[in-house]
């Protein structure tokens, strides 16, 4: 069996390895990655000598996912999870206690959100639940539904920083059903009232306190080898996928550069790439699903990490989310969507932090050099923290255009593509394109392609 994994981030190193475990050490999987390095958007650098992740740096543990994958791997012993130090928000001028019981900003208790916003958009808040039920029945904006339930307020103060920080995009343009499926699905037992969905979701508070966040240890590049190594995958780096091609008997890849390319055979194929790719490489073997796959938009952002000399002293927080339209005390903006205190939020190792750069049409922003970026920063985070001392290290990581949106109808989009490819044996498709974008997310992506792919293999040689 001759197996093809297309991409090389975290969705295409969960799925060889997933492809290795169901089809045994005779297979021959093969993983082609057209840049020079496996993880995707799990990045680990070295900053003054501290393992820096400048990617995803921490996957949730309500889907369990990736802390099961972490454990099967055997790297239970690096698993992390975040200090007691609580996130903030600065919102109207203010940097105050982000809400702890809201699903994405939505609230399961008006009072939770009363600091955050102006006295008369509280009670915009608090009178939710007494509106006429809410009945979602073709998909709607996040933003357009929420600013008419509880307000524009609380959409600018928590639910676009919170959703900035997991889609890089604009709550007036994110579906409610692909980015909050779970709250559309509580609607109906809560009444159809917001605030009783997201008590709903959020279920009973936990007076223990669990974390809701892991990492490991030395950074996801360890999650990114492990998989590497156990997948047992012949890897190919450097090599643009450029087309796809169904043949008898399975398919036939045009791999490398043109005038130089190579034909590669394989019984079954698995994408795991960002939408543009995907589109790409289905036009010809099912035009239906690349049709599709055209209109899911992406997004791109940049992370700045640095490393501060020792001694500087970082708020007693995790980190602080920009509320939309906050501005410095001369009236420019803030350039910073999100801070990090790295080393506040984690623990050990030098005085680290992280700024999260940019969203969906912020193109100037996302075009400045490194320098001029570093500046503004710097400039953020003085007014935010008092903060002045120069990085004794530091780097901007940019990730233009991998960052799927999952517009309004993005639902039901996903569902039509996982159609068109059902009928087309031998064939998978994985990554956060498809129903989330976080890493536990792209852990289930990888394992049900890859369960498709096996099952279809296997059916295939007991047959023969």
């Amino acid at each position: 069996m001759n197996v093809t994994v297309v991409g090389g981030g975290i969705s295409g190193l969960a799925a060889a390895y997933r492809l290795r475990t169901r089809l045994g050490p005779d297979a021959r999987i093969t993983l082609v990655e057209q840049t020079r390095r496996l993880g995707g958007k799990l990045r680990t650098v070295e900053l003054a000598g501290t393992p820096t992740d400048v990617g995803a740096e921490a996957f949730v543990l309500r889907n369990p996912a990736a802390v099961e994958l972490v454990r099967e791997l055997g790297l239970g012993d690096r698993l992390i999870h975040p200090q007691r130090a609580a996130a903030t928000v600065r919102a109207g001028g203010r940097t105050v206690p982000l809400p702890k019981r809201t699903f994405l900003g939505v609230p399961a208790d008006a009072e939770q959100v009363r600091p955050v916003l102006s006295a008369a958009a509280a009670e915009r808040v608090a009178a939710e639940p007494d509106l006429p039920p809410l009945e979602i029945a073709d998909d709607v904006a996040v933003g357009d539904v929420l600013a008419e339930r509880f307000g524009r307020e609380l959409v600018d103060h928590l639910v676009e920083p919170l959703l900035g920080g997991v889609y890089a995009g604009r709550a007036d343009r994110l579906g409610l059903r692909a980015t909050m499926p779970a709250l559309v699905d509580a609607l109906g037992p809560a009444g159809g009232s917001l605030t009783g969905a997201a008590a709903r979701v959020l279920g009973t508070p936990d007076p223990g306190g669990a974390p809701v966040f892991g990492a490991l240890d030395g950074g996801m590049a360890g999650l990114v080898d492990e998989l590497r190594t156990r997948s047992r995958a012949e890897i190919r780096l450097g090599l643009p996928v450029r087309e796809l091609r169904r043949v008898a008997g399975g398919w036939e890849l045009e791999i490398g550069s043109p005038g130089r390319a190579e034909l590669h055979h394989a019984d079954a194929v698995l994408l795991a790439v960002p939408p543009p790719a995907a589109r790409r490489l289905l036009e010809g073997a099912v035009p239906a699903a690349a049709a599709v796959l055209a209109g899911v938009e992406v997004g791109s952002m940049a992370v700045l990490s640095m490393v501060l000399p020792a001694g500087t002293t970082l708020p007693a927080t995790s980190g602080v989310l920009l509320a939309v339209g906050e501005r410095h005390a001369d009236g420019t903006p803030f350039t910073a969507k999100a801070f990090t205190h790295t080393s506040v939020k984690w623990g050990g190792g030098p005085v680290r932090l992280r700024a999260s750069i940019g969203r969906v049409g912020e193109t100037e922003l996302l075009r400045r050099d490194d320098a001029d970026l570093l500046a503004a920063v710097r400039a953020d985070l003085r007014e935010l923290t008092g903060v002045d001392a120069a990085p004794v290290d530091w780097t901007l990581t940019r990730w233009g255009g991998g960052l799927p949106q999952y517009g309004v109808g993005h639902a039901a989009a996903v569902s039509a593509i996982e159609r068109a490819v059902a009928e087309v044996p031998g064939l998978a498709l994985a990554g956060a394109t498809y129903r989330g974008v976080g890493v536990p997310a792209c852990v289930d992506s990888a394992r049900l392609a890859a369960d498709r792919v096996a099952e279809h293999l296997l059916t295939r040689a007991h047959a023969g």
